[in-house]
């Protein structure tokens, strides 16, 4: 059984709605802005054949809107861990 104990944030990519995840506050949620891999991930990662980032692009997390809210609790109810999910909120190509 999952259990929701944080708040849902979203990360914005140069201003578009990337993925949400959970977090305990909004530092601990900032901090994903400065992890390394986050970045490297997204510029690996693409969307109709674009890269989600580029080594440039502006991450930003903010407090995630309702139905962003809805699309993590689906991902995080379907993954049954207790890792960090990151629920996309832009379709995927697949790999």
């Amino acid at each position: 059984m999952t259990v929701f104990s944080g708040s849902v944030f979203a990360m914005d990519v140069d201003g578009k709605p990337t993925f949400a995840f959970e977090s305990k506050n909004y530092s601990e949620a900032f901090e994903l802005c400065k992890e390394v891999w986050v970045r490297e991930d997204l510029i690996t990662m693409t969307s109709n054949g674009v890269p989600l980032c580029s080594s440039t692009a502006k991450l930003k997390v903010r407090r995630a809107g309702e139905a962003e809210i809805v699309v993590y609790r689906d991902a995080a109810l379907k993954a049954q861990t207790e890792d960090l999910v990151l629920a996309f909120l832009v379709d995927l190509d697949r790999a």
